[in-house]
């Protein structure tokens, strides 16, 4: 088993394609091709982490999500933010999340607050 860093993007494309082929049938985890495959895993994630980095989500977006996990409507989110009015205003992205609504968010829905306290990217750069 030869297995060397991760440096460049060559390096990195060159073990995306040789962990490729065990996703289609996983290794025993107690054999020497399991290891392999450990290691590799192991080294992508790792490249990806150092060159890929991914933010957290926008606090929008994260509403939305999880407005679509749990089937929720705009109606469901009225205890939470206020009047229907006011929650399309927020997730169209004119009107601010308040602390209160941050608040309410987290509790209600299980988003972490740390999310919901990003800076939200404004309406007329999400058309673009």
């Amino acid at each position: 088993m030869e297995i060397r860093p991760l440096r460049e993007d060559a390096d990195y494309k060159a073990a995306l394609k040789e962990v490729a082929a065990f996703f289609d049938k996983e290794p025993d985890l107690d054999s020497a091709e399991g290891d392999h495959f450990e290691v590799l895993v192991t080294l992508i994630e790792a490249y990806e982490a150092r060159h890929h980095p991914i933010g957290p989500p926008d606090p929008i977006e994260a509403i939305k999500f999880r407005m679509e996990q749990g089937g929720l409507s705009v109606q469901d989110l009225v205890p939470m933010m206020g009047r229907p009015n006011r929650v399309y205003e927020v997730l169209n992205r004119t009107r601010p999340l308040t602390l209160a609504m941050i608040r309410s968010l987290h509790a209600g829905l299980g988003i972490p607050a740390e999310i919901l306290i990003q800076p939200t990217k404004a309406a007329d750069s999400m058309t673009r």
